[in-house]
């Protein structure tokens, strides 16, 4: 297996576990408790299982994705920590269009609480998984040569 997608797998796992983390450690402060994998399993009815298989292997390939499309488009950011956010920024959005699309397909479970800070909770989680990829991956830049 090639270097850049074993590091891309690991910190997919690591960047999603802390996510998950996040997810859980939010109701502590005032958010809606907001599960992926509980919402993945209910939605297609499967088991919850399933549910966190999908849910890292989501991480996983948004990982893979930043190492070998999006870094080129986000190199120009020079700060990791924005280009982590805007990474994370652009998942959510992915996301969500995702949620939309099997929400057509799939009954939706519903919002238990505010929409609005299931939404802000949702945005500081992918802020926070986007973070830690680019954090993880260093994605070696290859050199222009004048030949």
């Amino acid at each position: 297996m090639r270097p850049m997608v074993f590091n891309s797998i690991v910190a997919g796992i690591i960047a999603t576990s802390i996510f998950t983390l996040v997810a859980m450690v939010t109701p502590l402060v005032g958010f809606p408790k907001m599960l992926p994998p509980e919402m993945l399993s209910m939605m297609m009815g499967l088991p919850l299982a399933v549910g966190w298989f999908m849910h890292f292997m989501i991480g996983i390939v948004f990982a893979l994705a930043y190492t070998f499309f999006l870094f080129k488009l986000l190199k120009k950011i020079g700060n990791s920590l924005m280009r982590g956010v805007i990474f994370g920024l652009i998942a959510f959005a992915f996301g969500q269009l995702m949620i939309a699309f099997m929400g057509m397909v799939f009954p939706m479970p519903p919002v238990q609480g505010s929409m609005a800070l299931v939404m802000i909770g949702s945005i500081l989680g992918h802020m926070v998984f986007g973070i830690t990829v680019v954090l993880l991956i260093k994605v070696p830049v290859r050199e222009k040569t004048n030949a």
